[in-house]
């Protein structure tokens, strides 16, 4: 087990490398600077989009546009945001919330130019159907000699959509919260116990296919989002006298990265902190991956520019609100600093500071919640990948094998899980991004007639 986990370490280290960092930030910074913040400009009308003021129901996709957010939230507002910050913090301190941002609004931008790409250039499978995602607008706004690009995304789709660190993350959450302080002794036959019940839930939604997910996630997302926010700012009132300080050392630090330990980038603790910050701003929000367009390529619209605005909300509903806010309360509690765990264990340690004896179960309630919704919507991701490969009459047979790997990430350790899937991320961000800056000025133009046909 630990020649894996060093392994996946190696793995997981080069791929995060210079080169990814260029094409992450950079292209999202090229795509910003190109289009003269248009998506920025939008964003109220973006808002209007959202709350369904232009929907169509005679459109052609499967879901509205507040179902494809909620979809693609559901895979992000969850780990990401209570057991990827944690891990932050952990590494880096305050200052790596810092470079999160950063990377959040660079992927706004970034995220509002791949799924409006999802739409323009929709594809269909072996079925006819419509589809969306980076394989279709490769192979349909580049052209079939691109196809190995979108091939290697789908490959690296398959891996990054398996559930293993979710559920890792929720198994190592019940463990620390339900059963250790109940005289329950953890052990590997608990975590498969967990494990099975996991599977056992998820077999009857993901079978039901993208409408069951959707429906499913737009009913559990917001009411946990709202739940989470009302628990964080609870905290956050305990300790409203440390807020004003934790919220200034998130910007210094950034700069002098007094508290991070973790590995020096480009010879600097700032490059560490740098490549900390966008590492798991990714994971928490996944602009320029390619996931969040394979949800919002769905999506019932015949207005590209519409969908690209707004999925641009996601970053800042994920990162710059959801995430800062369990930042600070993993921050003001001073947890940080006092407790050895790490991941959600660390979250959970500062809600159990400022909310004794019910904090934690609340905690648990919305883990439990956005790990199981994010098993949902990752499910889908991975029968799209496997239907551009194989067909789509072959696509259920991803199901099954995303639901052994359940039990995997309830048997194996946090670092394991979570290397793995930094990994394959950012080798799925490579075709993503590549085939986003080549077909950027199509969107621009796409922008620009949209704005021009509706009085923007």
């Amino acid at each position: 087990m630990e020649t894996l986990d060093t392994i996946f370490q190696t793995y997981a280290d080069y791929a995060w490398g210079l080169p990814l960092l260029i094409l992450l930030i950079g292209g999202g910074l090229y795509l910003l600077g190109r289009s003269g913040f248009l998506p920025f400009r939008y964003f109220f009308h973006a808002l209007n989009v959202l709350r369904g003021k232009y929907d169509d129901p005679n459109a052609p996709g499967e879901i509205t546009h507040f179902q494809a957010l909620s979809t693609a939230l559901a895979s992000t507002i969850g780990m990401g945001n209570i057991a990827g910050v944690a891990v932050a913090i952990h590494i880096g301190g305050p200052g790596a919330m810092f470079w999160m941002w950063m990377s959040a609004i660079v992927g706004m931008s970034t995220k509002f130019f791949t799924c409006t790409l999802a739409i323009m250039y929709r594809g269909k499978d072996s079925n006819g159907d419509i589809q969306g995602g980076p394989m279709y607008f490769i192979m349909e706004g580049l052209g079939k000699s691109w196809k190995p690009l979108a091939v290697f995304f789908s490959i690296c789709g398959l891996i990054g959509a398996l559930p293993v660190f979710n559920v890792n993350q929720l198994k190592q959450a019940i463990n620390f919260i339900l059963l250790e302080p109940n005289g329950v002794e953890v052990s590997t036959t608990s975590n498969i116990i967990i494990g099975v019940i996991l599977v056992a839930i998820t077999a009857v939604v993901i079978l039901g296919g993208l409408d069951r997910i959707s429906k499913t996630a737009s009913k559990l997302v917001p009411s946990m989002v709202v739940l989470y926010f009302a628990l964080v700012l609870i905290i956050l009132g305990v300790y409203l006298d440390e807020v004003p300080r934790y919220l200034a050392l998130m910007f210094t630090d950034a700069f002098a990265g007094e508290y991070y330990n973790g590995d020096s980038f480009l010879g600097g603790l700032v490059g560490g902190l740098i490549l900390l910050g966008v590492r798991r701003g990714a994971f928490s929000n996944e602009a320029g991956i390619g996931t969040a367009p394979m949800a919002h390529g769905a999506s019932k619209t015949n207005e590209p520019v519409r969908e690209g605005l707004v999925a641009m909300l996601g970053p800042a509903i994920d990162t710059l609100v959801v995430c800062t806010l369990t930042a600070l309360a993993i921050l003001v509690t001073g947890v940080w600093q006092t407790s050895e765990v790490n991941g959600v264990s660390l979250t959970a340690a500062a809600f159990n500071d400022a909310i004794p004896v019910y904090g934690n179960y609340l905690l648990l309630l919305c883990i439990a919640t956005f790990s199981i919704s994010s098993l949902f919507t990752y499910s889908y991701y991975g029968t799209k990948c496997m239907s551009f490969l194989f067909g789509a009459h072959n696509k259920h047979y991803y199901n099954y094998f995303y639901i052994a790997s359940i039990i995997l990430g309830a048997i194996t350790p946090l670092s394991m899980m979570l290397n793995l899937i930094d990994g394959t991320f950012a080798l799925m961000a490579i075709p993503t991004m590549t085939a986003t800056i080549i077909l950027a000025p199509k969107v621009i133009k796409e922008m620009k007639a949209y704005a021009k046909r509706i009085n923007l």
